[in-house]
């Protein structure tokens, strides 16, 4: 074999990262990873290894730098408690579509399926790997190595970007054999773009009095093409959680949900461009609506029914042939009332959460252009998806779908701790933070400074919340009890703050930011707010 030389697994799955641009992975040692742990020892100079004090917080980690960047991240667990403990995180990057890696141990290969109680067993490891993975295998001999781990990073660079996840099981680790250079990974050829559909799209959007554009996660490397094809039919766009950024929110032709639904009655056609569009299409309905639907996943075009128009592929691709078939014709006067409703529609907004606007104002204006906010499921997280602007992509950072409490602090870290000098916010709640507030540790000892804000109202706020006014105030596991957030930070040798205005919270960030050998940690303590839920359930209103 050419040029060949003798590795390990484990050596082979490092060289595997390196040839693929990982600098960092996030992981959590254990004796069943022992070998690829010394052979990380080895590439220390080459690969950074970050550990957590908790198995949920690598793999949240590892997404944050995921959707920070936009690039494959890795991370590493145990079998057993280790995965289970990642599992609600990479279902958040599943449904995030986010790149992560997943490294995971296994009991030795000749016992798996045999139900012997090896330690960390836990039956069907493989099949729950597959759920949570668009790509998953598992190494058994040296020989596989390269090709299973240019494999997993071709399906994460290919199509509808998914997780990852490569099993070895813990007597594999130290198999060896003459292997080749790892090669990196290059991306499947996206399908050709259909010039038949591109130009009934073209037709029909042209046509249009009134079109609408809505951009997903599908869409962040598409920005310039959108915001062509959005002032060429002086058309609207929304964009969702994870499409926040792929126009400037300062645009005029930015809309946000709210706004969007006022017009979603009155629009003739939609393009929609790596987007579920869920909230839209299954929520709003698409009675008399043209649908134009541009979708790396296939299966993804169909889902709330057929469009007018489907076109599978790279939208990177697709839409500067999209913008050269439109015709060229005066519009009609369409931008003028979605400028009248913007202003009806955020003016509401802002006067019903006022309390919450003055805090995000107050992050807006300390935040950095080229700053992340790390969102969360918090009572200012829900306005901030409402209210907050976004002058690019992949600084603002959502859950998604998944929605999951918690997640915030973790991912934040990972995006701070791939992002460099980068201001990187992570916004939570008292009852969301505490999920991982271990992770206080890790930030401290690997010196992320990440600035954090807790706004504490000693419950679960949204759930009290609802309590409140959908049950007759019967409050049941709402309330909490916290600890002293600014003494509690100190313990673990970051910096604590508190602030209790916006004005104060200004300050206190300010102040974070410019502290760049630990971490800070903001208590915010607030009391009840406004609620945002007449402008986030929105109503059907075609059909």
């Amino acid at each position: 074999m050419a040029d060949a030389t003798r590795r390990t697994v484990a050596e082979a799955v490092v060289e595997g990262l390196l040839a693929n641009g990982i600098g960092t992975v996030f992981a959590l040692p254990g004796v069943q990873n022992d070998p690829f742990f010394d052979a990380l020892f080895h590439a220390r100079d080459r690969i950074r290894v970050i550990h957590p004090r908790h198995e949920q917080a690598a793999g949240y980690m590892a997404l944050g730098a995921a959707l920070a960047t936009g690039r494959p991240q890795a991370m590493s667990v145990v079998p057993g408690p280790g995965l289970l403990n990642a599992a609600a995180a990479l279902a958040t990057a599943y449904s995030c579509n986010a790149p992560v890696f997943s490294i995971v141990g296994q009991i030795p290969l000749h016992a798996i399926g045999r139900r012997r109680g090896e330690l960390h067993e836990i039956e069907g490891q493989s099949a729950i790997l597959a759920t949570l993975s668009g790509w998953s295998g598992m190494a058994r001999a040296a020989a596989e190595v390269p090709g299973l781990v240019e494999a997993a990073f071709r399906a994460m660079l290919s199509g509808r970007p998914r997780p990852a996840a490569l099993e070895v099981p813990m007597d594999v680790w130290r198999l060896s054999a003459p292997l080749p250079p790892q090669r990196a990974a290059l991306p499947d050829p996206p399908p050709p773009v259909d010039g038949d559909a591109v130009e009934r799209a073209a037709a029909l959007l042209g046509a249009a009095e009134r079109p609408m554009l809505i951009a997903g996660g599908g869409a962040l490397d598409c920005g310039a093409e959108l915001r062509a094809i959005a002032e060429a039919l002086d058309s609207p766009l929304l964009s969702f959680r994870m499409g926040r950024g792929v126009l400037d929110s300062r645009h005029p032709l930015d809309l946000r949900p709210p706004v969007a639904h006022r017009l979603w009655g009155v629009a003739d056609a939609v393009l929609a461009v790596g987007t579920r569009a869920s909230v839209a299409f299954g929520g709003w309905g698409t009675a008399g609506l043209k649908v134009v639907r541009i979708e790396a996943d296939a299966e993804e075009i169909g889902r709330f029914g057929a469009p007018d128009v489907a076109l599978h592929g790279d939208a990177r691709a697709i839409l500067p042939v999209l913008r050269a078939a439109l015709p060229a014709r005066p519009r009609p006067p369409w931008r003028a009332a979605v400028e009248q409703a913007k202003a009806e529609v955020m003016g509401r907004i802002a006067a019903r959460l006022a309390p919450q606007a003055a805090i995000l104002q107050a992050i807006r204006d300390v935040l950095p252009e080229d700053g992340v906010l790390v969102n969360e499921l918090t009572q200012i997280g829900y306005a901030a998806g409402l209210l907050f602007p976004v002058p690019a992509p992949r600084r603002f950072l959502s859950s998604g779908a998944q929605g999951t409490l918690g997640w915030g602090f973790g991912a934040a870290l990972g995006a701070k701790a791939v992002l460099g000098p980068r201001p990187v916010l992570s916004i939570a709640g008292d009852g969301g933070f505490l999920f991982q507030v271990q992770e206080l540790a890790t930030a401290v000892q690997h010196r992320i400074p990440l600035v954090t804000v807790v706004f504490n109202d000693n419950a679960f706020g949204n759930v009290r919340l609802f309590q409140d006014r959908l049950f007759g105030g019967r409050r049941i596991a709402s309330d909490l009890v916290n600890p002293d957030f600014v003494r509690l930070a100190e313990s673990f040798g970051a910096q604590g703050l508190r602030a209790e205005t916006p004005e104060a919270l200004r300050r206190a960030i300010a102040r974070g930011f410019a502290t760049t050998d630990r971490p800070t940690l903001i208590e915010m303590p607030i009391g009840e707010l406004p609620s945002p839920w007449e402008f986030i359930l929105l109503p059907r209103v075609r059909g």
